[in-house]
């Protein structure tokens, strides 16, 4: 077995260190969340096994799971006798659009990944899918979470004598799985997840088999598509409507799935457990198309929405969402209301890397870049603004004051999820406690904050009860909703041994 071609390590080894630098530093500057106020995702993940345009059908995948991770995209297949491997900063567009990149990619079986970095800098050895060479053959592997136990788990393998290539945690599982001594592969891949703590769902490609993976407690997504007879694993079900994918079912909670030459191989070697999916999916990070956990991501924002208005409802003349994330909300807040819909806010969708400049007089407009007022729609009324959530706050008292300068008369701020109290050490990038503004001060000292005429978050029960439930059951709450509760859904083995604890696991300082 050969090692995978990797042209893009190569491009990279190419470049001085100053000119990789500013690659680097573009690369961020082109985020239009200048502030770090916002959530943000870790990764998506997509596999297809049989098909001869694998590679093709992969790279429109991560196109459509591209909101999941902005910073890098890879690909690697197998054409029957050599793994081949595409990694890129950036977006996939940028990355995977042009023949010549996606004919260095050949073969029947191909996994993707679009990151956002959550463990380890933005740097291309972290970039996945991972791939090492392992006694019975190549192993690639692409992860959408983030291990709890990841950094102990490091520190052991290197004692062990491990050699680590990346920052990333997901290299752990790569060494688990070569250390093994299992004669089976998929033995091998099972002894290496009893090993870990944490979310994931992973995708993984050996010479044979495409292999899908998703942790006890299913907080990470994953799940099964069939396009013309052929198996396809991702995060997310909008990346089988983008290849015209038929939808099969979930991946279950702690299950293994292989395919290979013989068919489906269905593994569950862990105990059952009461599922506990990551609620923010619904709140924030899947595609309003998508379908999580047989809802419709789309209609569960509306009830959420619909949810708000029952429980805090001023005396305003139009309903205005925050672009993009709070938009179905807000139609469920209007629709339950009665109070006219309005776009009284405009999202550029093309914010680039150009027009963001690092200093401080620009950044103080960065707001007005990606969101722009519309007068028309506000002046010399009483609005409600509706966002899905609220992280550090800089953003939401942008917005407000600019609602203001635009002529609205009252500006109400309502958001569409219980206020965020917790980090999370699951793949969410949270501020630690400090750095989240509900954790920190008052309704009322928020609301003064971000310049609202009144403030108001969605209850947790309400929550639960637009998702169907009565409310929220302390001793079996069917959500990982630790970043409004505390209640964490796994151990946290690492943070136990990190103080303070840290925001992520930053394997970086480990490594270096």
């Amino acid at each position: 077995m050969q090692t995978p071609s990797d042209h893009a390590d190569q491009m990279d080894l190419d470049l001085g260190p100053i000119e990789l630098q500013d690659r680097l530093e573009d690369l961020d500057l082109r985020h239009p969340d200048i502030d770090g106020d916002t959530l943000r995702e870790e990764c998506g993940v997509f596999g297809i096994f049989g098909h001869s345009e694998a590679a093709a059908i992969t790279a429109l995948g991560l196109h459509a799971l591209q909101h999941r991770g902005q910073e890098a995209a890879g690909i690697v297949s197998f054409d029957g006798s050599r793994f081949h491997s595409e990694r890129r900063l950036g977006l996939v567009g940028d990355a995977f659009s042009r023949r010549e990149v996606i004919e260095r990619l050949p073969g029947n079986a191909a996994v993707g990944h679009v990151r956002y970095s959550t463990t380890g800098g933005t740097i291309l050895r972290n970039v996945q899918p991972l791939f090492a060479e392992l006694s019975a053959g190549g192993f690639a592997v692409g992860h959408n979470g983030n291990l709890t136990n990841g950094l102990t788990l490091r520190r052991e393998l290197v004692k062990g004598g491990a050699m680590m290539q990346s920052t990333t945690d997901t290299e752990v599982i790569l060494h688990l799985v070569a250390q093994s001594k299992r004669a089976r592969f998929v033995d091998r891949f099972i002894e290496a997840l009893r090993m870990i703590e944490g979310a994931y769902a992973l995708v993984a490609l050996t010479n044979k088999k495409l292999i899908g993976a998703r942790d006890p407690l299913g907080i990470r997504p994953l799940v099964l598509g069939d396009l013309d007879g052929r198996p396809i694993l991702t995060s997310e079900t909008c990346a089988l409507d983008m290849i015209g994918a038929r939808y099969v079912r979930d991946i279950e909670p702690g299950e293994i799935i292989v395919f290979d030459e013989h068919g489906a191989h269905s593994h569950k070697p862990f105990p059952p457990k009461s599922p506990r999916p990551c609620i923010f999916e619904y709140i924030y990070f899947a595609r309003p198309d998508s379908i999580v956990g047989g809802r419709s991501v789309y209609d569960v924002r509306k009830a959420f929405g619909a949810q708000l208005a029952r429980e805090s409802h001023p005396d305003v003349d139009v309903v205005v969402p925050v672009p993009d994330s709070g938009v179905p909300a807000a139609v469920g807040y209007s629709q339950f209301s009665g109070v006219p819909f309005e776009l009284g806010i405009i999202r550029n969708h093309y914010v680039g890397r150009t027009f963001i400049q690092p200093t401080q007089s620009v950044r103080e407009l960065g707001v007005r870049m990606k969101h722009s007022a519309n007068r028309a729609a506000i002046e010399g009324k009483r609005i409600i603004l509706i966002d899905d959530s609220l992280v550090r706050g800089t953003t939401s008292k942008k917005i407000v004051r600019m609602m203001r300068d635009a002529g609205a008369r009252e500006v109400h701020f309502r958001l569409a999820s219980p206020p965020i109290l917790y980090p999370d050490y699951y793949g969410i990038d949270l501020p630690d406690r400090g750095g989240l503004l509900a954790a920190t001060h008052s309704i009322e000292e928020m609301r003064d904050i971000i310049g609202a005429d009144s403030l108001a978050f969605l209850s947790i029960d309400g929550m639960y009860r637009a998702m169907g439930y009565p409310g929220r059951d302390p001793a079996n709450p069917k959500f990982a909703d630790h970043c409004f509760t505390g209640t964490y859904p796994t151990h946290l083995t690492d943070q136990s041994d990190v103080e303070p604890a840290p925001r992520q696991l930053s394997l970086l300082a480990e490594a270096s």
